[in-house]
């Protein structure tokens, strides 16, 4: 299994369905299965959900920042 792969596309989708969003944060290893459709190994599944959590934190802070340098362009 490409992991890295795996959570691009687990972003990806979670980006765009806000249920699904509060769906992994209360149980991601349901919200994975759904996502996935496979039943993800538990040796590979804390791998993926911090991944997960990592991009999608990492995502959101990037467009704070980009909106922050949006009110100082003239």
């Amino acid at each position: 299994m490409d992991i890295k792969k795996t959570i691009e596309d687990i972003v990806a989708k979670l980006k765009s369905d806000e249920a699904l969003q509060q769906q992994f944060l209360s149980d991601p290893a349901g919200a994975l299965k759904k996502l996935t459709g496979i039943d993800i190994p538990s040796d590979q599944l804390d791998s993926i959900v911090a991944g997960v959590r990592t991009k999608l934190t990492a995502d959101n802070v990037g467009g704070a920042v980009k909106n922050l340098g949006n009110l100082f362009k003239k």
